[in-house]
């Protein structure tokens, strides 16, 4: 994460659909972000319930309000992957005591990955290892 930019907090399990969502489409409205939940969820959120999530995620920071039109748009503070890097910084940290090798072990071990997954992650590492000669 860029050293200018402060943490911010950690999304919430429901704040994190609606970034999803903006993170795939945006700037979006409310109802745009309703869809887009709703679409894999049952049961559907109502209007009132995704307006709510949006207006604290905004007082958060998590999420930039566009009053400018009749109609607000959203869109997220913050790119997927500063808010994924942010993340599995702190479970880095607070799970496995600052220890990327037991973090890749227990998730490599918990479910399969695709031989295309396998390939990047090897790419990494052989990246890696070139960076540290």
């Amino acid at each position: 994460m860029p050293a200018d930019t402060p943490d911010l907090p950690r999304p919430t399990e429901s704040e994190m659909a609606v970034l999803r969502a903006l993170w795939k489409r945006h700037p979006a409205t409310v109802r745009d972000v309703m869809a887009a939940i709703n679409e894999t969820r049952d049961p559907p959120l109502a209007y009132t319930t995704v307006l709510k999530f949006m207006q604290i995620m905004t007082e958060k920071g998590l999420v930039l309000r566009d009053d400018t039109d009749r109609t607000h748009s959203y869109r997220p503070a913050v790119p997927a992957e500063q808010t994924q890097q942010q993340m599995v910084g702190d479970l880095l940290h607070r799970v496995f005591e600052g220890s990327i090798s037991q973090l890749v072990l227990q998730a490599l071990g918990t479910s399969k990955i695709s031989p295309t997954e396998a390939l990047e992650i090897r790419k990494l590492l052989d990246q890696q290892a070139k960076e540290r000669l």
